[in-house]
C-alpha cells in the first residue's frame, strides 16, 4: 500500500473510532441516568479501575499498556463531563457545549 492506501485507512478507522466514541458515551448516558435516579455518585473509582485493567488486559500492542491507560482515562473523562452535562441540563442527547 501506498500513502495515500494508508491515510484511506486511516480516515476509514477514524470514523469507526468515533462511531464507537459515541456508542459508548451513549451506555454512559443511561448509566448517568440510571445512577441520577438510584442517587448513586457520578465517579465510582472501583469500576474506573476495573475499565482501565481490562483496556490494558485486551491490548495487544504496539501501543503501550500505559498509552492505553492514558487513552482511556481520557474517555472516561469524556464521558463523565457528558454525564454531568445530561444530568445539569436534563438532556442527555445534546450536541454542542464541552464535547
Amino acid at each position: 500500500m501506498n500513502l495515500s492506501d494508508w491515510r484511506r485507512r486511516i480516515d476509514e478507522i477514524d470514523k469507526k473510532l468515533v462511531e464507537l466514541l459515541n456508542a459508548r458515551s451513549q451506555c454512559a448516558l443511561e448509566i448517568g441516568k440510571l445512577k441520577q435516579e438510584a442517587k448513586i455518585p457520578l465517579y465510582q473509582p472501583d469500576r474506573e479501575n476495573e475499565v482501565l485493567s481490562n483496556a490494558e488486559c485486551n491490548n495487544p500492542g504496539p501501543l503501550t499498556d500505559a498509552a492505553i491507560r492514558r487513552l482511556f482515562e481520557r474517555i472516561i473523562d469524556e464521558a463523565r463531563a457528558a454525564e454531568r452535562d445530561a444530568m445539569h441540563s436534563g438532556d442527555a442527547g445534546k450536541k454542542g457545549g464541552n464535547e
